[in-house]
């Protein structure tokens, strides 16, 4: 399914440059779908891009996004025996990150699952939206759930920043604003833009507050413009994927399909915490996953790398044990970028042996032809002290 962005006209006019989804940093990620999508990588000023998430706030594309719909009295409780997190008790308004596995305990896809009461929103990969509905739509038998792939319906905004909340409200109508300034992460209302309804949940994946906007497709264009509007010569700007990726990289987000893929369990992922509930009932793939946090553990897991020097690795970049010649390799790099709010310090993500992902633990990465000094880290970068998961 080609999906483009309502918004692609008037990212063409401002001479955007584009990258196809999927291949975002250097090569197809593990396990992506071949997909006709297209994402703006910066707008020609990455660090002009950049400075806006930290200083003001950025406004995103992101036609990346897939949406399902899920409705019937039965949803939440479906999800419950389902998905990999707790879903007993969820409540409008309420936000829940899990992992949809399949019977290998493999991830087939991240989830955040937004419940407004009389609908379950699903916001997952535009390029498993599809896939997600047919296969949980396999396990649906007698209970009342219907489930939609409405991504063609519905588009995707974010804006990231400390003013993202304040350029938001600047739009909404009525009362809504008082209400986003209480919008704390894990949570969605519903508001409308000049008429135009929206979505919103919170989700500060980069270090600041994140706004994730939901709107209909033949909407979006209004809503962006007037964000853009309300932002002018205020720091506000439409920011790429570039720009963003460094942010995100330094707020400790990963991300499916980039840092971790179709084949990889959720011990792997480095957010075990964030999507998994160890005191919940059955899921599909639950055995395999509780038997690995009982009675072992994963081949290797994502880590942070802090690398020396200013060579910078790529992806699938090797990861040794050791930057002396005989040095093993115990994984691989999967995203890094410099690190403006470090010093422009080399950072990534990267897949290493369990044994051997220690905070604190110095290895070598293959940068440039050269092996690196590096120290593991914890996944968050920025802000400095991590926050609880």
């Amino acid at each position: 399914m080609a999906l483009k962005s309502p918004l692609r006209q008037l990212q063409e006019q401002a001479e955007a440059e584009f990258i196809p989804y999927g291949r975002r940093e250097g090569g197809p990620p593990p396990g992506a779908a071949v997909a006709e999508i297209e994402i703006v990588s910066t707008f020609g000023e990455i660090e002009a891009e950049y400075a806006s998430l930290r200083r003001s706030a950025g406004l995103m594309d992101c036609p990346q996004r897939g949406t399902l719909r899920l409705t019937g009295a039965d949803r939440a409780d479906f999800l419950n025996r389902m998905l990999t997190n707790e879903f007993k008790g969820i409540s409008s308004g309420q936000v829940v990150h899990a992992f949809w596995l399949n019977r290998k305990g493999r991830i087939e896809a991240d989830v955040a699952a937004i419940e407004l009461g009389d609908e379950m929103l699903l916001a997952v990969d535009a390029t498993l939206a599809q896939p997600t509905v047919e296969s949980l739509g396999h396990f649906i038998f007698s209970e009342d759930v219907s489930i939609e792939n409405a991504t063609d319906r519905f588009h995707g905004l974010s804006l990231h920043g400390p003013r993202a909340v304040e350029f938001l409200r600047s739009v909404l109508d009525d009362d809504a604003g008082a209400a986003l300034a209480d919008l704390t992460p894990g949570r969605a209302m519903r508001c409308a833009a000049h008429g135009h309804a929206l979505m919103v949940h919170r989700d500060d994946q980069i270090g600041e507050v994140g706004l994730h906007l939901l709107c209909r497709a033949d909407e979006a264009l209004a809503v962006h413009e007037q964000l853009l509007e309300v932002g002018l010569g205020r720091g506000l700007r439409s920011v790429g994927w570039h720009a963003f990726n460094i942010a995100r990289i330094e707020g400790g987000t990963p991300m499916h399909l980039v840092d971790f893929g179709l084949d990889s369990l959720p011990h792997d992922t480095g957010i075990l915490n964030r999507r998994v509930s160890f005191t919940k009932g059955c899921y599909l793939g639950q055995e395999v996953v509780a038997r690995m946090q009982s009675l072992g553990h994963p081949a290797k897991v994502l880590v942070g790398l802090k690398i020396d020097g200013e060579q910078m690795p790529v992806t699938g970049s090797a990861i040794l044990d050791s930057p002396r010649p005989d040095g093993e390799i115990i994984g691989a790099v999967t995203s890094a970028t410099p690190s403006p709010m470090l010093g422009r310090t080399i950072i990534a993500f990267g897949m290493v042996k369990y044994a051997l992902a220690r905070v604190g633990s110095e290895v070598a990465v293959v940068a440039e032809g050269r092996r690196a000094r590096a120290v593991i880290h914890d996944l968050t970068f920025w802000p400095r002290e991590s926050p609880a998961t």
